[in-house]
């Protein structure tokens, strides 16, 4: 099993949910099956996370399991998403029968080894309706780095890779490089610190996934490459787009697949393809890219202050609108 971990630094928001699924897009389409792991260290609050996404199980969980199951076309399970109550839950339960034997439970070694045992489990799970394990399991780890609820997860994360070994455990770090409007130069320094502090963490980069209003320079990558010890073929633009399916053709145009194949040590499987085929993805981002016409319609809720909290009927209209071409 090999594992692809999707962090985020300095801000919160930025589309760790969209990035993770679209790199399993792109190893999907490479031939590899893939599975997924929200982690998230809070409460499922429509104020703070949107709706909560239905499971087929009948869980209640993040919204970017629901982005999972549409982009790579899979159906998980409850266990597939992984929180801090779930976490010290079980361990406590444990603790109540016995099975520590007495000890003092600490966070060290008793929660992080809860948290790398769960996400073990559950990569081996088959969510695509076919018999055995799948090949990578795409991680999510919600929040940003350095908050104090994630502490856990991060410590657990650095056991974890060191324990898979580095062939088979590729962390990309999604980070913000702000364009300051006055002088119009793409800044660095929050991606430096970020990654700075991940490093400190003990969890290293190998592909940073830097998300800005337009491409990265050259001189910026390099700056990057210089001071966050990532190889420059290694870092992505995630630029603003005019949808989320040009996410995927987006990783694909700047070889994001083929930069993680090789950090997993994948490069050389003859069953992989080197060049993913997304027909449909491009089919899909050009309708929506063509559609004009308004069509005004009015909807009465109670948390409209955020516009997650109705995603599956703001889903659905936008499903139904590039259905119906309009």
């Amino acid at each position: 099993m090999k594992y692809v971990l999707v962090t985020g630094g300095v801000v919160s928001g930025l589309g760790k949910g969209v990035t993770a699924s679209s790199i399993g897009v792109i190893l999907k389409a490479c031939g590899l099956r893939i599975t997924s792991i929200k982690i998230d260290a809070g409460t499922m609050s429509p104020f703070e996370h949107g709706e909560v996404f239905v499971l087929d199980d009948g869980g209640e969980v993040d919204l970017d399991l629901g982005n999972y199951e549409r982009f790579l076309d899979i159906k998980l399970t409850r266990d597939n998403n992984i929180t801090t109550g779930k976490i010290y839950q079980s361990v406590i339960d444990k603790e109540r029968k016995g099975e520590y034997l007495g000890k003092t439970v600490q966070v060290v070694p008793h929660i992080t080894n809860a948290i790398q045992e769960w996400i073990e489990r559950v990569a081996m799970i088959p969510v695509d309706g076919k018999e055995g394990p799948a090949d990578v399991c795409v991680i999510e780890l919600g929040g940003t780095i350095g908050d104090i609820e994630s502490m856990p997860f991060i410590e657990a994360l650095g056991q974890f890779s060191y324990r898979v070994g580095p062939g088979n455990f590729c962390l990309v770090h999604v980070s913000l490089v702000p364009v300051l409007n006055v002088v119009g130069e793409q800044k660095t320094k929050p991606t430096q610190h970020s990654v700075r502090g991940l490093r400190g963490l003990g969890l290293t980069p190998n592909i940073l996934a830097c998300r800005s209003t337009k491409e990265l320079e050259d001189n910026v990558k390099e700056k990057l490459s210089q001071f966050c010890h990532v190889p420059a073929a290694n870092i992505i633009t995630l630029y603003d787009v005019s949808n989320i399916w040009r996410i995927p053709l987006l990783l694909r145009d700047q070889k994001a697949h083929e930069a993680i194949l090789k950090v997993l040590n994948l490069e050389s499987v003859d069953s992989i393809a080197r060049d993913p085929k997304l027909d449909e993805w491009v089919a899909r981002a050009t309708i929506f890219d063509t559609l004009h016409d308004t069509v005004r319609i009015a909807m009465v809720g109670k948390y409209t202050g955020l516009s997650d909290s109705y995603l599956s009927v703001l889903k659905a209209l936008l499903h139904a609108s590039v259905d119906c071409r309009r």
